[in-house]
């Protein structure tokens, strides 16, 4: 009988220990994020509603954490009264944004808005040292002068280390030891739901901090999973399916982020467009969704709120809307969907019908700008980037393809011959063309010219839209003039090529025309140009796919990594900090390299393409973001993965298009279309393969080219 009852003991005593509350309290709402990464391995802590119970109802000598429920609008009401009494306990206390703090001046909360955490010190070593940047994303914080913190907040360059040291003024901790207290003048907290960045930085951190208030006991272990991810891990096998589910849930990610404007609401773009660079809230998830009629946003910006929802940019771009309607026009074919194939032929009709990007001066036959379509709207509509006219024209001729229609083909035309005519006698366009310049020097002032311009940024597409439009026509200056541009841009490289934000996006944008030139006239010499650019670029495609950024000759930039920590966030930049960053960039190289190796294999079946776009297709497979908490960002990809450590991450340096944007064009719908076409067996080229654009040749010659 006693040896009964000693064994039901043993077997309740497990049970008793763990219903028995642990030497943590908190002080938090049960949707706390660190709370529940604790509890998620079933231990149990005392949980309160207010920081006076937390410490009134704590053990002697436990850990309280009194985390920020208030967070961000009002900062933790917190007393001098509350101090004494921990005190008198020997609490060990954690807390978070306070509104006050014994014998130090707190400050009214502020915001970070270029400003990045950093170490400071060696409190969590060996896994993170001092200086290794960590993101916490718009955070709002209240400044408090300490001697020194473990973690501060301030500008500063790098991509994991702040490579020219902290800044000597406007550096804040973020979290220090006063008192005997540990003190976060932000909400750390909240790291799963904000998606503080890296993720792999935060089991170190909280392991620390956790660590020292659950001591002598051992700290609990955190289990969470990040809000936003990418869909596989870097090692798993992928599904039979993988691409056709990419490339579904890509094409509904539009739809899911509400990105086709409704004319319920199409007058927030205006407004929108005149404010913040065309940032502002992205639209309400209960809003009415449009078919294509009034465009497509351009995409989310950088920027993620406390909540983890991000603010788009509200413009609406001829590149981008051309673009989007080409996977749309794939769906369609794919899954005999009408809504997808009227959406698709909407977005064109926007652009050369009913928008303002291809009316006024460039509907007139008499105007230099005749045929030419504006960059942006609202505010751009005279800006002509060749590059943008071109992947525009590139999504339009695609969905032409795909749907089996010639509605757009007298507009296409007329952009073709208008972006021809601005461009000189060597084959170079230039990198922009504005009208006001337009309207003074006359179009013969740049068709007479004799510029070189060794950019495939901004070179490229044009000379891929002219090798096809020569295909399609016959008109022998769409050949000449490319193929004079391209042999002598292959010559120069790399010594004279310009880069953009990186020497690898320049080789990306290559393969396309290179590819097309192969189309036109496959000869040894153009396959050798196809395969040095191509191989070039491939010396950096890793083993998972992604193909490594790097930055070119110096002097030659544009948008280089950020000289000091005031350039941080001031312009344009690349999103790594030195060669060997393990970075891929999908807004500028990956995305277009993806399409220019897919139109190398169909058009040479060459392995080498073959292979290396396979890859790349794994990786924008596992990559793909996946979020239930976030369904507006499910499907997307942003613009940059850090692929050693498997996350999105970067320097967020650039002022317009950081390391968590998205672009609805240049990056969503190339790699879902080509994803899309790989499902088809089907490429650009072969798409739209049976276009007659070539009959409004005559009848525009004359309005275009009247010297001829």
């Amino acid at each position: 009988m006693v040896r009964f009852i000693l064994l039901a003991l043993l077997a309740w005593l497990p049970l008793i220990a763990a219903a028995r509350p642990l030497p943590l309290v908190f002080r938090c709402a049960p949707d706390n994020d660190l709370y529940r990464a604790v509890t998620a391995g079933g231990d149990r802590y005392a949980r309160y509603d207010s920081p006076e119970e937390a410490v009134a109802k704590a053990p002697r000598g436990a850990g309280v954490l009194i985390l920020a429920d208030e967070y961000p609008g009002q900062a933790t009401p917190v007393t001098t009264d509350l101090f004494d009494k921990a005190a008198k306990k020997k609490l060990r206390l954690y807390i978070e944004y306070p509104a006050a703090l014994p014998g130090l001046v707190v400050g009214a909360p502020r915001e970070v808005h270029w400003e990045r955490a950093v170490v400071a010190s060696d409190a969590f070593a060996p896994a993170l040292g001092r200086l290794r940047i960590l993101g916490l994303h718009n955070v709002k914080f209240v400044p408090v002068e300490a001697a020194k913190g473990d973690i501060v907040v301030a500008r500063v360059a790098g991509f994991d280390t702040a490579v020219y040291g902290l800044p000597e003024k406007d550096v804040y901790p973020i979290l220090f030891e006063h008192n005997g207290v540990l003190v976060a003048t932000t909400k750390l907290s909240q790291f799963v739901t904000a998606r503080y960045a890296p993720n792999e930085a935060w089991s170190p951190i909280w392991k620390t901090i956790v660590g020292r208030l659950a001591a002598p006991r051992p700290a609990p272990a955190l289990k969470w999973t990040p809000s936003v991810h990418p869909t596989y891990a870097a090692t798993v096998a992928l599904p039979k399916d993988a691409e056709a589910a990419a490339f579904r849930r890509g094409v509904a990610a539009y739809s899911n982020a509400r990105l086709f404007v409704h004319p319920s609401w199409k007058d927030v773009v205006a407004r929108a467009g005149k404010v913040n660079d065309s940032v502002a809230a992205a639209p309400q998830a209960d809003w009415p969704q449009g078919d294509g009629s009034e465009g497509v946003l351009e995409g989310f910006s950088s920027s993620i709120f406390p909540d983890g929802s991000q603010p788009v940019r509200w413009t609406l771009r001829n590149d981008c809307i051309g673009e989007v309607s080409f996977p749309l026009a794939l769906a369609s074919v794919a899954e005999g969907g009408e809504q997808y194939a009227r959406t698709a032929s909407n977005l064109n009709d926007y652009i050369y019908i009913h928008s303002p990007l291809a009316k006024g001066p460039r509907a007139d036959p008499n105007n230099p700008a005749y045929g030419l379509v504006g960059w942006s709207y609202p505010g751009s509509e005279g800006v002509y980037y060749g590059d943008d006219n071109a992947r525009s024209m590139l999504g339009t001729i695609g969905t032409a393809g795909a749907l089996k229609t010639d509605r757009w083909d007298e507009g296409v035309m007329r952009c073709l011959l208008a972006n021809l005519r601005t461009t000189g006698k060597l084959g170079f366009r230039g990198n922009r063309i504005d009208q006001k310049p337009l309207e003074k020097n006359g179009w013969r002032h740049y068709w007479n010219g004799e510029r070189v311009n060794y950019a495939p940024h901004y070179e490229a597409y044009l000379w891929a839209c002219n090798l096809w439009a020569y295909h399609k026509t016959g008109y022998k200056p769409f050949l000449d003039l490319t193929k004079n541009a391209i042999r002598m841009t292959v010559a120069a490289y790399p010594d004279q090529w310009r880069w953009t934000n990186g020497i690898q996006q320049e080789r990306a944008r290559m393969l396309l025309p290179l590819a097309w030139l192969v189309r036109v006239e496959d000869t040894p010499e153009h396959r050798e140009w196809l395969r040095k650019i191509a191989g070039e670029m491939l010396r950096f495609q890793d083993a998972c796919g992604a193909i490594r950024e790097e930055l070119g000759a110096p002097g030659k930039g544009s948008y280089g990594p950020p000289r000091s920590n005031e350039e941080y966030g001031k312009k344009e930049a690349t999103l790594m900090q030195q060669n060997g960053d393990p970075l891929a960039d999908m807004l500028y190289t990956s995305n277009f390299a993806f399409l220019g190796l897919h139109e190398a294999a169909a058009a040479t079946g060459e392995k080498m393409y073959i292979d290396a776009s396979n890859k790349m297709a794994d990786f924008f497979c596992r990559i793909q973001i996946r979020s239930e908490a976030r369904p507006e960002l499910d499907g997307w990809w942003y613009r940059a993965f850090e692929f050693k450590r498997w996350e999105y991450w970067a320097s967020n340096a650039d002022a317009g298009w950081g390391a968590w944007s998205t672009e609805s064009g240049w990056t969503q719908s190339w790699i879902a279309g080509v994803l899309g076409m790989r499902q088809q067996k089907t490429s650009l080229w072969d798409v739209s393969a049976h276009s007659k654009i070539g009959r409004h040749l005559d009848k525009l010659l004359p309005a275009m080219f009247p010297d001829k």
